[in-house]
C-alpha cells in the first residue's frame, strides 16, 4: 500500500488537528469558566475558585435535576437496550427489501429532526397522560437512543457464525440455550457500546425533555436551558462540565471494554 509523502501527511495531520480544535475547544472552554471566582463568566478567568461547585451541590434544585437526569437516562437505556437488541436479532433473520425498510425505520430517529420527533411524541403522549412523567420522558429518550443499540448490536452480530448456531442446535440445545451460550457472549460488547451511547444521548437530551418535563422532574439540560435564559453564571458552566466529564468517563469505559474484548478474541 502506497503511503503519502511526509509533507502531505504533515499537512493532513495539521488540518485534522485544526478541525478538531475548532470543534472541541469551544466545548472545553466551559471547564475553566466553571472555576471562575467572579459571579459572571469570563474567559480566561481573572481568579480561580471552586465556589460554584460548592453552590451547585448545595442547591437542592440542581441536585434534583442531576438525579432526575440519571434516573431518566437509566430507564431510557434499559428500554433502548432491550428493544434495540431484539430488533437487531430480528433484522438478522430477515433479508431483502423488508430488512432494508425496517432498518430505515429503526434508524429514523437519527435522521428526522429532533424537534419534529419531540412535537409528534408530545402530542401522542397527551392521549395517554404521559406528559410530565419520568416514564414518558424515558420513552422519548429511548426512542432517540434506539438506533445506537440497533447499530452496535447489529455490528456485533456479524461476528456470530451461523455454523455455530447450527452446531449447537444439532447437539440438542434449545433456542434459548443457543442464544444464551453462543449468541449472547459474542454480542455483549455491542450491547455494552449501545448502552453507553444510549445513556449519554439520554443524559444530554434537551429537546424532548423540554416538551415532556414536569415541574418536579426537570432534567439537568432543562435546568440549564431555563437558567441560561435568565442569567449566565458559572454554576451553569459547572453543570456543563459535569456532563462533559460523565460523557468522557463513559466513552473511556467503552474504549477499555472494547480493547479487552479484542484481547479476549485474539
Amino acid at each position: 500500500m502506497n503511503r503519502l509523502p511526509l509533507p502531505l501527511r504533515l499537512a493532513a495531520n495539521i488540518g485534522a488537528g485544526l478541525v478538531l480544535a475548532f470543534l472541541v475547544l469551544p466545548i472545553l472552554a466551559v471547564v475553566p469558566a466553571s472555576f471562575n471566582k467572579a459571579s459572571f463568566i469570563a474567559l480566561p478567568p481573572r481568579a480561580y475558585s471552586d465556589i460554584w461547585y460548592a453552590r451547585f451541590f448545595a442547591d437542592a434544585e440542581w441536585r434534583t435535576s442531576f438525579m432526575n437526569s440519571l434516573e431518566v437516562a437509566l430507564l431510557a437505556t434499559a428500554m433502548a437496550v432491550t428493544l434495540g437488541t431484539l430488533a437487531a436479532l430480528g433484522l438478522r433473520r430477515i433479508g431483502g427489501r423488508l430488512r432494508t425498510g425496517l432498518t430505515g425505520l429503526f434508524l429514523a430517529p437519527m435522521v428526522v429532526p429532533v424537534i419534529v420527533t419531540a412535537v409528534a411524541f408530545y402530542r401522542s403522549a397527551l392521549d395517554v397522560n404521559l406528559n410530565g412523567t419520568v416514564l414518558g420522558m424515558s420513552l422519548g429518550h429511548a426512542m432517540l437512543a434506539l438506533p445506537f443499540v440497533v447499530i452496535n448490536v447489529g455490528i456485533a452480530l456479524r461476528s456470530v457464525n451461523e455454523n455455530w448456531l447450527r452446531a449447537a442446535s444439532g447437539l440438542g440445545a434449545s433456542p434459548w440455550r443457543v442464544f444464551r451460550t453462543v449468541t449472547l457472549p459474542n454480542i455483549v460488547p455491542g450491547i455494552a457500546g449501545g448502552a453507553i451511547f444510549s445513556f449519554i444521548s439520554s443524559f444530554d437530551e434537551v429537546v424532548i425533555s423540554v416538551f415532556m418535563a414536569g415541574y418536579a422532574n426537570k432534567t439537568l439540560p432543562v435546568k440549564i436551558w431555563e437558567l441560561i435564559r435568565l442569567e449566565f453564571t458559572p454554576v451553569i458552566a459547572v453543570a456543563a462540565t459535569l456532563m462533559i466529564v460523565l460523557a468522557l468517563v463513559l466513552l473511556a469505559v467503552a474504549r477499555i471494554s472494547g480493547r479487552a474484548d479484542e484481547g479476549r478474541v485474539r
